[in-house]
C-alpha cells in the first residue's frame, strides 16, 4: 500500500521541488549547536542533486557531524543529472532509475586545493572512505529499508513530498526523531500537526512565516523564473517546522489593542471573540479569541494556551442555522448550508467588513461573515 501512494505521488510533479541553498543557509544556521556529534538523515533527497546533501557535506566539520545519510527514490527526474558513480543514469527514453544512497562519515582537503568541498566528498567516496550504494528497495522514506536509516539518524532535514506531508511527520514522530523539514502552511490546519503544535512539540522555524520560497523543479513544470537554466517556480505558502528549539517562540508579544465589543465582535457559533491578525491581541481580554492560524508562528507557550482549532470536528458549535451560500460578490447561489459549512462565523458588517459577506441566514436575511481557519487561544 506504501508503494502504491508513493508511486502515485511521484507523478505529481508539486512533489518534486528541489530547494535552493540561499533558503537552506538562511534557516540551518540557527541550529548549529545542535548538530555536534549528530547523524543527519535527508531521506527524501538525490545526494548529488540535493542542495541539503551539499550544504550538510560542505558544513560537515563545521557541525562536528558524526554521520550524513542522504536517499533519494527511484524515480527522481533529477537523478544522476551531475553525477554518475554507479552508472545510474538510464537510458534514453527510460525511467527505469535507481535509488540509492550516500554515507557520509569523513571530509576533508584530500584534493590539496585548501578546501573541504564537495570535490573532496567525490574523491572520498571514490576512494571508498564514503560510500555510495544502490539501494534494494525504491528508496520510499517509508520502506523497511529507509526506515532502518531513519532509526540510526538523530536529526532529519528536507523537504518532504507535500502531497504526503501528514505521513512523512507522522513516521518521523513515531521513531521520535528531531527534524527541521519544509512544509506547506496549509499543514497548520492539519489536526495531526496541529496536535503538535498544541502540545508544543513542533513550531515553525527562524524564516519570515509565509514569505514564500522558489525551488528548482522539473523541465514542464510550468514556471515563470529560469536562472543559469534552472526552471523555479514560487510557492508563496511555504514554511519550516522543527521539533528544536527556535529563539523568537521564547518571545512574548506586545499587546497595546485596547478590548471593546465593537473592534472584537463574537462569533455567532462560538463563545470567542474574532481578531483578525496576531499584532491585534488584545492586552485586557482574558477570553478566549479566535486569531488567524499565522498566530502559531508567534506562539510562545509561556504566553498563551492553544485551545483548538477553530473548525468541525476540533470545537463544538454553538449555533445550527440553515444558511444560503452567497458567491464572491455576494450574490445568491441557490445553494445552502448548515452552520457556515462548519466554520466560525460572524455577523457582517458592512461598515468595516472589506469584503461581501458570504452567508444569509433563511430565516432572519442577517448576512454574515465566513472567518477563514482560526487558531482559538487564550492568555495565560
Amino acid at each position: 500500500m506504501a508503494t502504491k501512494l508513493f508511486d502515485g505521488a511521484k507523478k505529481q510533479k508539486a512533489n518534486e521541488f528541489y530547494t535552493q541553498m540561499f533558503d537552506i543557509e538562511t534557516e540551518i544556521k540557527h541550529y548549529k549547536q545542535y548538530f555536534a556529534g549528530k547523524t543527519v538523515l535527508c531521506n527524501c533527497d538525490d545526494p548529488y542533486e540535493s542542495n541539503f546533501f551539499k550544504y550538510f557535506a560542505s558544513h560537515f566539520n563545521d557541525f562536528k557531524l558524526k554521520k550524513l545519510i542522504c536517499t533519494c527514490y527511484d524515480g527522481s527526474p533529477f537523478s544522476g543529472e551531475q553525477l554518475d558513480l554507479f552508472n545510474l543514469r538510464p537510458e534514453a527514453g527510460t525511467e527505469n532509475k535507481k535509488a540509492y544512497k550516500v554515507v557520509i562519515t569523513e571530509v576533508d582537503d584530500y584534493n590539496g586545493d585548501g578546501a573541504k568541498d564537495l570535490a573532496d566528498i567525490d574523491y572520498l567516496i571514490k576512494n571508498n572512505h564514503n560510500t555510495l550504494t544502490l539501494l534494494q528497495e525504491n528508496g520510499d522514506f517509508r520502506s523497511d529499508e529507509c526506515i532502518e536509516l531513519l532509526k540510526e539518524a538523530d536529526i532529519v532535514v528536507t523537504n518532504p513530498p507535500f502531497t504526503l506531508f501528514r505521513e512523512y511527520i507522522a513516521t518521523l514522530v513515531e521513531y521520535k526523531k528531531d527534524f527541521i523539514v519544509i512544509g506547506n502552511t496549509n499543514a497548520l490546519t492539519y489536526k495531526e500537526i496541529f496536535k503538535l503544535f498544541k502540545e508544543n512539540k513542533i513550531r515553525t522555524g527562524y524564516t519570515n512565516f509565509n514569505v514564500g520560497m522558489y525551488f528548482r523543479v522539473p523541465d514542464g513544470y510550468e514556471c515563470k523564473k529560469i536562472v543559469n537554466g534552472q526552471r523555479l517556480a514560487r510557492v508563496s505558502n511555504s514554511c519550516w517546522f522543527t521539533t528544536l528549539p527556535v529563539e523568537k517562540h521564547n518571545e512574548m508579544l506586545t499587546l497595546w489593542e485596547k478590548y471593546t465589543p465593537e473592534r472584537f465582535p463574537f462569533y455567532e457559533n462560538y463563545d470567542a471573540i474574532n481578531v483578525n491578525s496576531f499584532n491585534e491581541i488584545p492586552y485586557n481580554y482574558d477570553g478566549k479569541m479566535g486569531v488567524p492560524v499565522t498566530f502559531l508562528d508567534k506562539y510562545n507557550p509561556d504566553q498563551f494556551d492553544i485551545i483548538a482549532l477553530g473548525i468541525v470536528g476540533s470545537i463544538e458549535f454553538s449555533s445550527n442555522r440553515r444558511m444560503e451560500i452567497l458567491d464572491k460578490e455576494g450574490k445568491p447561489t441557490g445553494k445552502y448550508t448548515m452552520n457556515a459549512k462548519g466554520t466560525l462565523y460572524r455577523k457582517w458588517n458592512p461598515d468595516t467588513d472589506k469584503k461581501p459577506a458570504a452567508f444569509k441566514d433563511c430565516e432572519t436575511g442577517d448576512l454574515y461573515a465566513s472567518m477563514y481557519a482560526r487558531v482559538i487561544i487564550r492568555r495565560k
